[in-house]
């Protein structure tokens, strides 16, 4: 028995690996909007996001989505992940997935959160996606192109290491910096009223253009096989927060307007 699991153990290993690099903005960065949300709440819409999750934090909640890829029966969902977009495409002009996209699926998430027929289950449920799916149109790479599945197929190194354009975003830069999601969170930069004020303002469609104009950068950033290093971190782990950050403060402003 203890051979076949020796022999077993690389074929795991693998798998681990390869469900790690497909997760997207990576645990750690979901959690830190997650926990930057939740010191934009206002009162009333904190009471009754602790209702629905029962005490459980946005953080905690936040990689659910994540979690129920792996269970057929949440597969409509998937889709929801993501946008295709080319680079010199407007969402409106993009052709659309005819199974839903990021923006339709945090559409429908917030309409049944407003709709008072929902029941208290459906509800909780709709939230964690939100949750998820606020953080996920923050990661640039989710508005990729369809041709490279958002940088999935864009092969690159990172210190040596094979790997893709998506998972550097996703968790590469953020895993190498060593530092937990809390310590992510309450070094966040510190902005003025005003500059949260900025951050809020416009619709999930103008989100959506604002991280498209990253996305083309992120593309533009690398050479296919190039071996990323520090130069790269440093160049661009500063993006990644304030990406993670306007997330966590959009989340909020969703969820205040859905509760207020």
């Amino acid at each position: 028995m203890k051979i076949k699991l020796l022999l077993l153990l690389p074929f795991f290993l693998m798998m681990h690996t390869k469900s790690e690099e497909a997760v997207f903005w990576g645990k750690n960065g979901h959690r830190v909007t997650g926990k930057i949300a939740e010191k934009h709440l206002t009162r009333k819409a904190k009471k009754q996001i602790d209702k629905l999750l029962k005490g459980q934090s946005l953080a905690f909640v936040s990689t659910f989505a994540d979690e129920i890829k792996s269970d057929r029966k949440y597969s409509k969902y998937y889709p929801w992940h993501y946008v295709n977009m080319n680079l010199d495409q407007t969402y409106q002009e993009a052709e659309k997935n005819p199974k839903g996209d990021l923006v339709t699926g945090i559409n429908a998430c917030i309409e049944i959160l407003k709709d008072k027929t929902s029941s208290e289950e459906d509800k909780a449920f709709h939230l964690k996606l939100l949750i998820h799916f606020v953080g996920d149109l923050h990661q640039p790479m989710h508005i990729g192109q369809k041709e490279d599945k958002g940088g999935n197929a864009v092969q690159v190194e990172w210190f040596g290491k094979g790997t893709n354009l998506h998972a550097v975003w996703d968790s590469k830069m953020i895993d190498d910096w060593e530092m937990s999601y809390v310590e992510l969170a309450n070094n966040a930069a510190d902005l003025s009223k005003e500059e949260i004020k900025a951050i809020e303002q416009g619709t999930i469609i103008d989100w959506v253009h604002e991280v498209h104009k990253i996305t083309k950068e992120v593309y533009n950033s690398v050479e296919k096989g190039e071996n990323l290093r520090y130069q790269y971190s440093y160049d661009h782990f500063g993006t990644v927060r304030m990406q993670l950050q306007k997330g966590g403060i959009r989340l909020a402003k969703v969820l205040n307007e859905i509760y207020d």
